[in-house]
Order: structure tokens, then C-alpha cells, then sequence
């Protein structure tokens, strides 16, 4: 038997079957070490209307900047209450929330130092291939020279920024297409 490749279809509708057990709003446990954050936002269209049924997933270092995962050959401590990885749906009105800890620096190419980042892909009705971001936190001291950030134009860094609210949660927004807002996504 011989198995062929098909033609690309978009991810949905049917995308979250056999998924949600994924699913998870805490990406900590109470054993999990670093400090707390809560990101917050909405998945906006070009037009500003909702898209309610996207969904995050988001990958990041613990809180000494080590990767859970065989190819992070650091010599970093692992925190066995922490993976680095959940998916979080959006609700009815495209929002999302979701608690996970600051990340640490980790190691960029050629000796560079990466600011503390949580890798995001976007899946939603519509798109042929999920796409790929990052968060950046407002205020890290390492933002500056991050070597990622520092390819975006100045002009459009602040879409890859959260920033924290009155109430200390990061407040970012998915925007998918069209605008001046529309969230930096990159090739990979």
C-alpha cells in the first residue's frame, strides 16, 4: 500500500477534535517555580470583528530559561512541575486568558541572548497553516538586544509587547490581517 499525499485544507472547522484534552488555561501547578503571570487579549480579523473560534498554543522556557525538550542541551536546572506547553481556545467573544510563569532568558544564534519570550501558534477557521508569533513582556531589560525582535521595524515591535494593565495582567492582541495593527507573525 502506498500512502499519497493530499491538498491543504484550512485547519477548521474541525480542527479542535481529538485537541481539547490539551486544553489548558494554568499552564503552572503549585509546585512550579518562577513567577506568575496572567496574558489576556482578544483574536481580532483585519476588520476588527471576532474570531471566536481560534485557539493558542503557546510554548516557552521555565523560569531558568531551559526548554522541557530533548534538544535544550543547556546546563539548566528542569522544573518537573512545569512542561512549557498548553493549548487555550478562545471564548464566544475571542478572548483568552492564561496563567503560566515569566520564562528566563534563553540562548539565540551565534552567542546571542533572547529577551523572555513564550512562542505562540494561532490556529483558526480560515487558515490554510497555523501561524507562528511571540510574546514579549513590556519592561524586560533584554528586549533591547533580543535578536528576533530586533529584525521587526521599530514601528510594529509593539504588536509582539505585552503590557501589564492596572491590574498587573498582560494585556495582547491577536490581529490577523489588514491593518497597522496587525500582529507580527514570521516565516518558519
Amino acid at each position: 500500500m502506498t500512502l499519497n499525499a493530499t491538498t491543504s485544507h484550512t485547519v477548521g472547522p474541525y480542527y479542535h477534535i481529538g485537541l481539547t484534552w490539551l486544553n489548558r488555561e494554568d499552564l503552572t501547578t503549585a509546585a512550579t517555580l518562577g513567577e506568575r503571570v496572567a496574558i489576556s487579549g482578544q483574536v481580532v480579523d483585519g476588520n476588527g470583528d471576532v474570531v471566536n473560534d481560534a485557539m493558542l498554543e503557546v510554548w516557552q522556557a521555565n523560569a531558568a530559561g531551559k526548554y522541557d525538550h530533548p534538544e535544550d542541551e543547556q546546563d539548566k536546572a528542569l522544573d518537573p512541575s512545569f512542561e512549557g506547553f498548553g493549548r487555550v481556545p478562545v471564548d464566544g467573544e475571542g478572548r483568552f486568558r492564561f496563567t503560566t510563569i515569566k520564562p528566563g532568558a534563553v540562548p539565540g544564534l551565534k552567542g546571542t541572548t533572547q529577551a523572555p519570550h513564550l512562542v505562540v501558534l494561532v490556529f483558526a477557521r480560515g487558515l490554510v497553516k497555523h501561524l507562528l508569533t511571540r510574546i514579549y513582556f513590556d519592561g524586560e531589560a533584554l528586549n533591547g538586544n533580543d535578536p528576533l525582535l530586533a529584525c521587526v521595524p521599530a514601528e510594529r515591535r509593539s504588536t509582539l509587547i505585552a503590557k501589564r494593565d492596572e491590574q498587573g495582567v498582560y494585556q495582547w492582541n491577536v490581529v490577523l490581517q489588514g491593518t497597522e495593527q496587525e500582529t507580527v507573525f514570521f516565516d518558519y
